[in-house]
């Protein structure tokens, strides 16, 4: 039977893939640089293939080294999976849940849904990361995070997706705006060169685009919003307008502002929040009061709801 790589030599590989320094990778593995080298030399050995370029300045990852280091990770996330697998098996609900959330999520959906969580499972904490969908998978590959809160359509193959509700877009604009005018709002093509929109990175952004059918929206300023609060300012300042997610309306995000949001006529344009894992998690009862408490929190609140489809300005 050929040999196989251990879960510490892989663990070597990956840290000095990520830091690309040899005593940075040893610091992070709490061992010797002497002992970490040994270990990635082991490894490439077992394997048959160089993984590593050095010399006195450099480190570099080889090709051969880049596809298996996104295996290598699979590996130990698997494997830490597996352990905290048996460890929650004595008793589920209890410990701490490491969730990543997208902005434009977090301010509007989790105050109305961790409170639920703290009652019904006081001894389950959760651990919140805020950043974007790309940032927050990437982390949650590496074990860095046990789920993530995020907006599809995205590219979630490989992964444990549960589908929780919709969520439309609404056009906001400011008050004597010509957009808002008609009983029906539309979002003709001719409006897409008034959208204004997130900068690059931003599901929404491409949400946005998608909604409109145009892949290459920019504004005639070339200016782009780096929040949710950003983008309003600039629409109350007359610079355009703009695609928000019901749930940020209804959550109160045009408080103090001087813009109108009403909703698009049907079929709206619209995004789907969804809650993700890896397959391999061992906190399956976890991700599912998570999406319990979700589901049953957007069904019953009026503030995130499909109720309602009346024009929302400031208060």
């Amino acid at each position: 039977m050929a040999a196989l790589p251990s879960l510490r030599q892989l663990r070597y590989f990956v840290a000095v893939a990520q830091e690309l320094n040899f005593t940075r990778a040893a610091e992070v593995c709490f061992v010797g640089q002497s002992t970490l080298s040994a270990g990635l030399k082991e490894l490439e050995d077992v394997l048959g293939v160089r993984l590593v370029e050095r010399d006195r300045q450099n480190v570099a990852i080889t090709p051969i080294g880049v596809e298996i280091l996104d295996r290598a990770k699979t590996i130990l996330a698997s494997s830490q999976d597996l352990v905290e697998y048996a460890s929650a098996s004595g008793e589920p609900m209890v410990g701490t849940i490491r969730l990543g959330v997208i902005p434009t999520i977090a301010p509007f959906l989790l105050p109305n849904v961790l409170p639920d969580i703290r009652e019904h499972y006081p001894k389950l904490k959760i651990a919140l990361r805020e950043d974007l969908t790309a940032n927050l998978l990437v982390r949650l590959a590496d074990h860095q995070l046990d789920f993530a809160l995020i907006a599809l359509p995205y590219d979630t193959a490989g992964l444990l997706v549960k589908e929780l509700f919709i969520d439309e877009f609404w056009l906001v604009a400011g008050a004597n705006d010509p957009a808002l005018k008609g009983k029906e709002i539309h979002l003709p093509t001719k409006m897409a060169e008034r959208l204004l929109l997130l900068e690059e990175g931003h599901c929404l952004r491409d949400h946005t685009m998608q909604a409109c059918k145009h892949s290459d929206i920019r504004n005639a300023e070339g200016m782009e919003a780096t929040s949710l609060l950003t983008l309003l300012q600039m629409v109350e300042s007359g610079m355009g307008i703009a695609l928000l997610p019901e749930m940020a309306v209804k959550g109160g995000i045009l408080n103090g502002t001087t813009l109108v949001a009403r909703p698009l006529a049907p079929p709206a344009p619209k995004r789907v929040i969804a809650l993700v894992a890896r397959l391999s998690t061992a906190h399956h009862d976890e991700f599912q009061a998570l999406a319990h408490s979700i589901e049953s929190r957007f069904k019953s609140s009026p503030r995130i709801s499909r109720g309602s489809r009346k024009s929302f300005q400031r208060v």
